[in-house]
């Protein structure tokens, strides 16, 4: 799902504040609580806003649409900026890395894209301000609210507590009828219904973004499980998950769903995942000059829930492939690309259609660095299983994100759900990588290492060592020559 190619004025959305008292009172709250509690404490009541309540709720000023995250989000940021720190002390742990650079070059590179296709409309500099205000804020305020495991337990923790309330009500709105959040204005109380099935969305945009977010989180609440630090918690954090999955009838979810299942059971191939991937890759090729159809197509015969729309996912991919040239550069308006095709359910679709090759490799790049990143933290700490087993668990949770990118692009507060992923791998994998950067061999060669153990020499033993350098520098020379005329020696 992706917004329509037409902006009206001054970024579109409604045009009328639309905030429910429940949640302006609530707002208030947590402002106050995110500028009074200790950090470690901080994103619980910022999560629970914004999962529980703070979608669709916005202040409308002069064309500027102040949504309750956004507003959470600049509270946050004050706390950020005004925590003290020693001068040489990042605010983030493991300091500023390669995912950190690549998603904030995504950020810019999708908001300049559309921008210069509107033509630098008014109302899109402003629609791509708040993307930015939203995006890459969040992401920095993670990243300083999450920084060791402790946290990284507490975030987990605060999502069981969202997924239960979510399981629940979306439940009562499967069997019922009636999502209860509809009564706060953001959403329908009447459920979307297809093929005679209730489509249960909770407080989400739609009902595929529902079930996509609690899935997610299923990997993550079975390390909190396995690892012992709240069996209770993991277990109906799954639980609830589960149940946001189920009611909310999409392929999309099931699929991730069934994909976490299935990267937890590769575990003991986990040293030889390298020759898997490839073998993958063969074989997708191998597919694809054999079929009559290119090979993506193979997602249209993917049918698990009735009604679903796999054939539109793949007419995606394939028109994306065929309509390169009129994307590459600044993306492009895919709604005269065939029918419903404005409608870009598809992560990396959205990614090239929106912001061009540039915001799609950058995209990827976030991917692939957070996968490297895991990967070479768990080849690190093999010889301590409970932490093989968190990377293992992290690594399958961004699997899971990986297949659900293929049923839907993230629009809503799913967007805040990736972002806490992000942050949570970089804080599990940062002190790891330390240690491994610390342990790793010298790679400078023996005669520079020579030469800083001579430099390093007390100046009165200077005489000494100029001899050492000579003698050094005549040894390597004969070295040299001999190398270069083998027949003389």
């Amino acid at each position: 799902m992706q917004y329509a190619p037409d902006r009206p004025a001054f970024g579109g959305g409604p045009t009328s504040t639309t905030l429910h008292p429940v949640i302006l009172v609530a707002t208030i709250l947590v402002v106050i609580l995110i500028l009074v509690l200790p950090r470690k404490r901080i994103v619980g009541p910022f999560l629970l806003l914004t999962f529980l309540g703070a979608y669709g709720q916005q202040i409308y000023i002069a064309g500027v649409h102040l949504f309750v995250i956004r507003i959470l989000i600049v509270a946050g940021l004050i706390r950020v900026f005004a925590a003290k720190r020693e001068p040489d002390q990042s605010r983030f742990v493991g300091g500023w890395n390669s995912v950190d650079t690549v998603f904030l070059l995504w950020v810019i590179c999708r908001a300049t894209a559309t921008i210069i296709q509107y033509r630098g409309a008014v109302g899109e500099i402003i629609y791509q301000s708040g993307f930015i205000w939203e995006a890459f804020g969040a992401y920095v305020l993670l990243r300083f609210l999450i920084q060791d495991e402790e946290d990284i337990a507490f975030v987990i923790k605060v999502f069981a507590v969202i997924t239960v309330v979510l399981g629940v009500t979306m439940l009562n709105e499967k069997l019922r009828g009636q999502n209860i959040f509809g009564y706060l204005g953001a959403v329908s109380v009447t459920p979307d219904i297809r093929e005679g099935s209730i489509r249960a969305q909770g407080v989400s945009a739609h009902a595929i973004l529902a079930g996509v977010l609690g899935v997610t989180l299923v990997p993550l609440f079975l390390w909190l499980w396995q690892s012992g630090k709240a069996k209770l918690a993991g277990a109906l954090g799954a639980i609830g998950s589960t149940a946001m999955m189920v009611t909310c009838s999409s392929s999309t979810p099931l699929l991730s769903y069934l994909a976490a299942f299935l990267g937890l059971c590769f575990w003991p191939l986990r040293k030889s995942m390298r020759a898997f991937r490839w073998g993958l890759v063969a074989t997708l090729v191998a597919l694809h000059l054999v079929m009559k159809a290119p090979v993506w197509f193979l997602i249209a015969h993917v049918d698990l829930v009735a009604g679903n729309s796999g054939y539109h996912r793949a007419m995606l991919i394939d028109q994306c492939v065929r309509h390169f040239w009129d994307w590459w550069l600044i993306g492009t308006d895919t709604s005269n690309w065939g029918f419903e095709m404005w409608d870009l359910a598809n992560q990396f679709v959205a990614e090239a259609d929106t912001g061009g090759l540039l915001t799609f490799i950058f995209f990827i790049l976030v991917i692939s660095r957070s996968f490297s990143r895991i990967g070479r933290a768990r080849k690190l700490v093999e010889s301590d299983s409970k932490q093989e087993w968190f990377m293992w668990f992290l690594g399958v949770a961004l699997f899971t994100h990986c297949v659900g990118f293929f049923g839907i692009s993230y629009f809503d507060h799913t967007r805040i759900a990736w972002c806490a992923f992000l942050s949570i791998a970089i804080a599990a994998t940062a002190p790891i990588l330390a240690r491994g950067d610390e342990l790793a061999p010298d790679k400078t060669s023996n005669g520079n290492r020579f030469k800083s153990t001579l430099e390093s020499i007390p100046r009165e033993f200077e005489p000494v060592s100029r001899n050492a350098r000579s003698l050094v520098s005549s040894s390597l020379a004969s070295v040299a020559w001999s190398t270069r005329h083998p027949s003389n020696l």
